[in-house]
């Protein structure tokens, strides 16, 4: 019954199915013809002038360790290159490549230079390609890039708690005193909240921005941006809505979401500051990272003031908005690239987003004169808080 009636339909349509498939598989049978025809002909080659290809290459990673310099180069021209010689402060070095010979579109490869670097000093590197075109790249603060030894790793996972589990603990451990604040003190911290979550999306996008001008143009970074931070937006708030509106615990583990995205890549860009010696944290820049991040725990309590959650929900909530500092720690320091580096934050961008579109829903469900709500003085006082806390502290942090 079932075949006789969507033969019925396919007869209905004015064509049979086999009339359907056959126009799906000729266009692409059009394409491919094309294709082989291009690349077997070469009709371009009477267009060619006798210029050189164009070349792009990207430095990506940089190594100093006993044994001299490591480079960590990304082709991005229209033909495969090949690095012909290799200058180090005005010097030619010799070098190993590896993989050896030329470098697809898109391909990586190590550059090795048994070059004596001295620390603390500066370093200019130009790539020469065969084509005589030179590529440059500076090591701004010569410094031994750091290993996966056990001290190191235990290192910056004390420095990552500290700028990022700390300030989001001390935080929460507000909770209870914010429990006994009217209705003024609770339209004022969810304001509050709002203020510094826009803060953060606006300063997460600006960093992945910057980040994405560091990539290889093929990763067309300010569109991959865009797009992750959409998609992340869009996935996270049909999650975060499946069960209806999130509120209470829900809304707190989604801004504890958030955070934590921001936080790996703040971690991120920390790790790679010091593995490439562009950074050293003092005292009071490891204590304004803290101050800056304890709204944030605060931000993560206001929806939960009228519930009692237990204590490991607090637990929870802490590693989950603090915890990514560790590990963005951990991976820049031995694995950076800015590409990545930029879609972290994108994602973390989207996520901030959709938390607060819930906490603005919060607050218009929660007061029965809807929008107003939004413009009444303890709101507004709230938001300018947040965001001119934020902006204050981050004084002490930008470098």
């Amino acid at each position: 019954m079932t075949d006789v009636g969507q033969t019925s339909r396919d007869t209905q349509a004015g064509r049979p199915r086999w009339a359907s498939l056959l126009w799906i598989v000729l266009p692409l049978a059009v394409l491919g013809l094309a294709v082989a025809w291009m690349v077997s002909s070469d009709p371009l080659s009477g267009f060619r002038n006798g210029a050189p290809p164009v070349e792009n290459l990207t430095f990506e990673r940089t190594i100093l360790g006993n044994d001299g310099i490591r480079i960590l180069v990304r082709a991005g021209g229209s033909e495969p290159m090949t690095i012909a010689q290799v200058q180090v402060d005005d010097a030619y070095w010799q070098f190993t490549q590896d993989p050896p010979g030329p470098i697809a579109r898109g391909a990586t490869a190590w550059i090795a230079l048994p070059y004596p670097w001295v620390l603390g000093e500066a370093h200019a590197v130009n790539v020469v390609t065969s084509t005589g075109t030179t590529f440059g790249h500076e090591i701004a603060v010569a410094v031994p890039t750091p290993t996966g030894d056990s001290p190191s790793f235990a290192g910056k996972a004390v420095l990552g708690a500290f700028v990022g589990i700390l300030p989001v603990a001390i935080g929460l451990m507000f909770y209870p005193a914010l429990r006994g604040i009217g209705r003024g003190g609770k339209d004022f911290l969810l304001s509050m909240t709002v203020g510094l979550l826009a803060f953060l999306f606006v300063d997460t996008l600006e960093d992945a921005f910057e980040l994405a001008g560091k990539a290889a143009a093929l990763f067309q970074g300010p569109t991959l941006i865009m797009l992750a931070a959409t998609a992340s937006f869009l996935l996270l708030l049909a999650a975060g809505r499946r069960g209806g509106t999130p509120t209470g615990l829900a809304l707190s583990t989604f801004i504890a979401l958030g955070i934590g995205l921001h936080n790996l890549g703040e971690g991120l860009a920390i790790g790679a500051a010091f593995a490439s010696g562009a950074a050293g944290l003092g005292t009071f820049l490891v204590l304004g990272f803290t101050l800056h991040n304890i709204t944030e725990g605060i931000g993560i309590a206001a929806p939960i003031l009228k519930q009692r959650p237990p204590l490991s929900a607090f637990v929870a909530l802490t590693l989950l908005a603090g915890g990514p500092a560790v590990v963005g720690l951990w991976i820049g320091s031995l694995a950076y690239a800015p590409q990545w580096s930029a879609l972290a934050l994108a994602v973390g961008a989207g996520a901030i987003l959709q938390v607060i579109v819930e906490m603005v829903s919060l607050q218009l469900r929660q007061r029965t004169d809807g929008s107003r709500a939004l413009l009444a003085p303890p709101a507004m006082a709230g938001l300018a808080a947040g965001v001119g806390f934020m902006y204050l502290t981050a004084m002490l942090v930008k470098i």
